[in-house]
């Protein structure tokens, strides 16, 4: 049997953002190791929040979770309450967790985590899960490059080869924060870290219906099937749509199964100046190495494995099967 991947998730918790920490939380093909919370969604306090109640949830109270970034590192500050609910959860009403985040940063929580990972042998490499403004990661990344030794690789939710959602070019995640976004990409380039980029190209495509949401919602009891129904009919209900995306969790569910994934090694650069087009991520797709006369920045020095298509029933039966099993006995890990 296969060893579990040690997995830290960064999060702006976040209906998607909940689907996914339930997925990572229980799958026995993750070893959760902490989660890192970052303005986005919603305020950074309502992220660490919801993050402790949906570990809670899914049966988690040893996973680490700590507080970063509250905002951008340079754009003000524009959550997507419109879109998560009052709470950026749902308003769910889920009881508050009577525990507290980790002391540290969660800058220095990622320092210190994949230090110890660095230490070990390959098994013990960290795969990173931004779903979320990606601030923390670029302040780890310039702060603490020595730490990117104890990475496997960056999995990332953000960017879109195509369309946008905040606007017609740009992706919410890299959107609020795009600097952070060009940053990691920079350093990722830099450090040589193994990037994919599971952006709005597939995002969508990962649906649970409204009926299947009914079904886990009827299971009540102990466990996390009834709140991960909410959470979809909560989005089904606000869209007025039949189903709903999984989101963020399949960025998860790609590194629980890579083969369920389509990827194409791509220069990828953000747009950190233009008028409406500020946040875009600019994914090169031509066959050639650049007209020099006609563009004169040249081929990005840094390659990404971009999504560009999946198998999503594949996926939604892999969140619906987790979803639906009782939580873990969990020890909590010191």
């Amino acid at each position: 049997m296969t060893a579990p991947v040690p997995v830290i998730l960064d999060v702006d918790t976040g209906v998607d953002d909940a689907c996914a920490l339930l997925l990572a939380a229980m799958h026995p093909a993750v070893d959760l190791r902490a989660v890192t919370c970052v303005g986005g969604n919603a305020s950074v306090d309502d992220v660490v929040g919801n993050t402790l109640k949906v570990l809670d949830t899914a049966g988690r109270g040893d996973v680490r979770v700590a507080r970063g970034a509250a905002s951008p590192l340079l754009e003000p500050v524009s959550h997507a309450l419109h879109v998560h609910g009052d709470d950026g959860m749902a308003d769910l009403g889920w009881p508050a967790s009577s525990r507290r985040p980790d002391p540290r940063h969660a800058v220095e929580l990622l320092r210190d985590l994949l230090g110890q990972a660095a230490s070990g042998g390959p098994s013990d490499l960290i795969t990173l899960v931004p779903l979320a403004p990606l601030t923390n990661i670029a302040l780890l990344l310039r702060t603490y490059p020595a730490a990117s030794a104890g990475l496997r690789e960056i999995v990332f939710m953000g960017g879109a080869a195509h369309a946008g959602n905040a606007t017609a070019s740009a992706e919410f995640n890299v959107w609020h924060d795009p600097e952070a976004a060009a940053i990691v990409l920079e350093a990722a380039g830099e450090l040589s870290i193994p990037v994919v980029m599971y952006g709005l190209d597939v995002f969508y495509d990962v649906v649970i219906t409204r009926a299947q949401a009914f079904e886990l919602m009827a299971v009540g009891g102990r466990g996390p099937a009834e709140p991960a129904g909410r959470l979809i009919d909560f989005q089904c209900g606000r869209f007025g749509t039949p189903h709903a995306t999984i989101g963020d969790a399949g960025a998860v569910c790609a590194v629980i199964d890579r083969a369920g994934l389509s990827t194409t090694r791509l220069p990828v650069r953000v747009e950190l100046a233009g008028a409406y087009s500020r946040g875009r991520t600019i994914v090169d797709r031509r066959d050639w190495s650049g007209d020099i006369a006609h563009d004169p920045h040249g081929v990005s020095p840094t390659s990404v494995e971009v999504a560009l298509s999946l198998d999503a029933g594949r996926y939604a039966d892999l969140w619906l099967r987790t979803v639906s099993c009782p939580p873990p006995l969990m020890v909590g890990r010191p």
